[in-house]
C-alpha cells in the first residue's frame, strides 16, 4: 500500500514580509500553509531605516521584518529553513517541491515570494576585500569606520539612505555614481545635499578596490579633484539588485525582459495555482507596503483556487 503524502493547500517560497504576509493570511483562511527560505527578512532587512511603512514612524528594516514574521507565526505555520532547488508539476496538478537538503514537498499551489538579492559590483578586489572593507550592508558594518573615510557606490534610495546612516560614524562619506545625478525620494536628496560629511562623484565609476591587507585607494574612471584614485578606507556597495526568478522560468512561468514574474492584479501569473507577489514579479512600484499588499492578494488568490479546484489525492 502506498503511503499517504503530506500536501499542503500553499507553500509559500521566500522568507520575506512579502512571503510572511502571504502566509499568514492564507493560515487566516484556513490553508495548510508552508514557508520554505533559505533565509529570513529579506533584503528589507538591511535596510537602516524605513519610514515610509505605515503606523511606524521610523524602524529598522530588521525590525519590521521580525516583527512580520513574528506575527505570521502566531498561526499554524510549518516553516522549513531550506532552500528549494526544483519545482514541477505532476501528473495530479500538484507542485513538487525539492529542496537543498532533499526534501520532497507537495502542494496545491504556490505563492512565489523569492525576492531579489544585492548587485556585486564585479571588479577586481571586491572579493579580495570583502568584509575587510568591501560591504553590502550599511547598517551591519557601518560602525567599524568612526572617523575614517567611507565610499558609498549608487546613487538610488538605498545607496543614499546608507550614505546617511555611514555620517554617524565616518569623517567623510563619498557618494560614486555613475550619472549626473542622484535619484533618491525628495527628502532623501534634500538630506544628501545639506549634509557637510558627504561629497558626491558623479559621472564615475569604480574600476578596481586596491590595497595589500587592507583598502588603499580606488581606481576611477574619471578625474575628481585631480587624481583618478581615492584614498578611502571602506566602500559600501548598494547598485541595485537582481531577481531570483530562475525557478519560475524553469517551471514556464512567463517572464519580462527584466526577468520578472508576469502576475495579474490577483498576483496570478500564467500557470494555474501559481501565484506570485513582491519584488520578483513584474509591479512598477516595490516598497515593503506594496510587497505585503501582493502578499495578501496572492493568499486571497491561492484560497480562492484550492476551494474552487478538484484535486485527485495520492
Amino acid at each position: 500500500m502506498t503511503a499517504k503524502i503530506l500536501i499542503y493547500d500553499t507553500i509559500i517560497v521566500g522568507g520575506g514580509v512579502t512571503g510572511f504576509a502571504s502566509a499568514m493570511y492564507a493560515a487566516r483562511l484556513g490553508l495548510k500553509v508552508m514557508v520554505i527560505a533559505e533565509s529570513l527578512g529579506g533584503t528589507i532587512a538591511l535596510a537602516n531605516a524605513v519610514e515610509n511603512y505605515p503606523g511606524f514612524i521610523n524602524i529598522t528594516g530588521f525590525e519590521l521584518a521580525e516583527k512580520i514574521r513574528n506575527h505570521a507565526m502566531e498561526y499554524p505555520i510549518d516553516l522549513e529553513e531550506d532552500r528549494v532547488v526544483h519545482i514541477k508539476r505532476d501528473e495530479n496538478s500538484l507542485f513538487v517541491l525539492t529542496t537543498m537538503d532533499r526534501k520532497t514537498i507537495h502542494s496545491k499551489t504556490i505563492i512565489f515570494a523569492t525576492g531579489t538579492k544585492l548587485k556585486e559590483l564585479n571588479v577586481p578586489g571586491e572579493k579580495k576585500f570583502l568584509k575587510r572593507g568591501v560591504h553590502y550592508c550599511a547598517l551591519c558594518d557601518g560602525g567599524f569606520y568612526k572617523g575614517l573615510n567611507v565610499a558609498v557606490i549608487g546613487g538610488a534610495d538605498s545607496a543614499c539612505m546608507d550614505a546617511l546612516l555611514l555620517t554617524q560614524y565616518a569623517a567623510k562619506v563619498y557618494i560614486i555614481y555613475r550619472k549626473d545625478r542622484l535619484r533618491p525620494e525628495p527628502v532623501t536628496y534634500n538630506r544628501i545635499v545639506k549634509h557637510p560629511k558627504i561629497e558626491i562623484i558623479y559621472k564615475t565609476n569604480v574600476k578596481e578596490i586596491h590595497g595589500d591587507t587592507k583598502i588603499d585607494y580606488l581606481q576611477l574612471d574619471n578625474f575628481h579633484n585631480g587624481s583618478d584614485k581615492l584614498k578611502i578606507d571602506g566602500v559600501f556597495i548598494a547598485i541595485g539588485h537582481t531577481v531570483l526568478s530562475d525557478l519560475a522560468k524553469e517551471l514556464s512561468v512567463e517572464l519580462n525582459d527584466k526577468n520578472e514574474v508576469v502576475t495579474d492584479k490577483n498576483a496570478q501569473t500564467n500557470i494555474p495555482g501559481f501565484f506570485a507577489a513582491g519584488d520578483v514579479t513584474n509591479g512598477m512600484f516595490k516598497q515593503v507596503i506594496t510587497g505585503v499588499g501582493e502578499g495578501v492578494h496572492a493568499a486571497y488568490s491561492s484560497y480562492r483556487y484550492v476551494t474552487g479546484t478538484k484535486f485527485e489525492y495520492y
